[in-house]
């Protein structure tokens, strides 16, 4: 089974780190079903496309405060063997981040971006299972070819600074989803850890015509509200929300108003539901586990409808509640998480991770929803969109 940059000697060619078990790594929860649910579980995840709109399938180190350390040598660790007991058919992987600190402790810098993207794609070129995607019709082989599609994404904008062509520069590394904006204001727009919203600028007006243009689906999770209406508004075709929740569940602003939701939807856009820890909470369920998290995604369904929903864990391998707590500054998380208060849990009971991905089939078959709607929101309602952004 192939191992990240195992075409090279660890220790001698990379830093060696020790890495936590990709799967069952903390007594996370499996939803509990009859044998008749669990099989219709295989088959629906068998049958219809699984895709996870944003996911950092990577290991981080067994020690998370290592994990700086890992960074700036450049490597990312993809987890192959969790990727495959997820059962998922389309990833869309996030890279570094705001995390790509290889240069400067402040990330988001042209040269750590592609040099991230550069070393993935290394990786990926000694291997077999992981496909990148480029097209619609990418995705489709790669399931027949029994391979997992892996779409290459950057959260946020700012490392094109003020040069339009940088957009199509990371398009022919392979982006082919990118947010506008990550959380700090940058010359795009606003973020939401700003106070004060100013909408879309000029220039991001210029990204997101480019956008459309070059065929790069656009993402607006960490915007701020009137950005996040505005690029709504401006692009040409539907867009996401990748990763996020509603805050009318939970009034932090890493959730989006329903005025978003309902402009997102009319437009045919897609909101994914994300699961990073202690962000999708609700007054029913302050602590965070799997029941707070669909308890947004049916609140986003009956608002919007089943057609405009899918999910967008936004998890990965290792110990995600200590990565925040090492990031939380560079990352804005404080900001995201103003509002109310809440426990703190060392994971997401039922969704640490990508391979708990089946567990949300699992609780959507428990709890009567039918194959049809199943199938949208695994996975449906990402392509309607890919098929009208992207090269087909």
């Amino acid at each position: 089974m192939y191992r990240s940059y195992s075409y090279l000697e660890e220790g001698r060619d990379f830093q060696a780190f020790k890495f936590p078990p990709e799967v069952g790594r903390v007594p996370s929860t499996v939803v509990s079903t009859t044998p008749n649910q669990e099989e219709r579980v295989a088959r629906l995840m068998r049958e219809h496309l699984m895709i996870s709109l944003h996911d950092h399938p990577t290991l981080v180190p067994e020690n998370i405060f290592e994990l700086p350390e890992l960074i700036r040598q450049g490597r990312d660790f993809t987890a192959y063997d969790g990727l495959r007991a997820s059962r998922l058919h389309v990833v869309f992987d996030n890279m570094l981040d705001g995390t790509s600190m290889i240069t400067s402790k402040s990330g988001w810098k042209w040269d750590d971006v592609l040099y991230d993207l550069g070393m993935r794609l290394s990786d990926f070129a000694h291997q077999e299972y992981v496909r990148v995607v480029h097209r619609v019709s990418d995705i489709e082989a790669a399931r027949s070819h029994g391979q997992i599609g892996f779409v290459m994404s950057v959260e946020g904008a700012m490392p094109i600074e003020n040069e339009l062509d940088r957009v199509d520069i990371l398009y022919g590394f392979g982006v082919r989803l990118m947010g506008l904006v990550y959380s700090e204001g940058n010359a795009l727009g606003g973020g939401l850890k700003e106070s004060r919203d100013g909408g879309l600028t000029k220039f991001g007006r210029q990204v997101v015509r480019r956008m459309n243009q070059l065929g790069m689906a656009i993402d607006v999770s960490h915007t701020g509200g009137r950005t996040a209406l505005d690029a709504i508004e401006c692009s040409e075709t539907p867009i996401f929300v990748t990763h996020a929740g509603a805050r009318a569940l939970w009034d932090t602003p890493r959730m989006k108003p329903d005025c978003v939701i309902k402009a997102l939807a009319e437009k045919g856009g897609v909101f994914g539901i994300e699961a990073a820890p202690h962000t999708t909470l609700t007054a029913n369920h302050p602590r965070h586990l799997l029941e707070s998290y669909m308890e947004h995604f049916e609140y986003v369904a009956n608002l919007v409808g089943i057609d405009h929903v899918a999910f967008g864990p936004d998890t990965l391998y290792g110990d995600h509640a200590g990565l925040h707590q090492v990031f939380a500054k560079a990352m804005s998380i404080d900001s995201a998480q103003t509002g109310p208060s809440f426990p703190e849990v060392p994971y997401v009971d039922g969704l640490e991770n990508p391979s708990e991905f089946p567990n949300i089939i699992r609780w959507l078959v428990v709890h009567g929803y039918s194959d049809a709607d199943i199938a949208k929101a695994a996975g449906e309602n990402i392509m309607r969109v890919l098929q009208k952004v992207w090269v087909p």
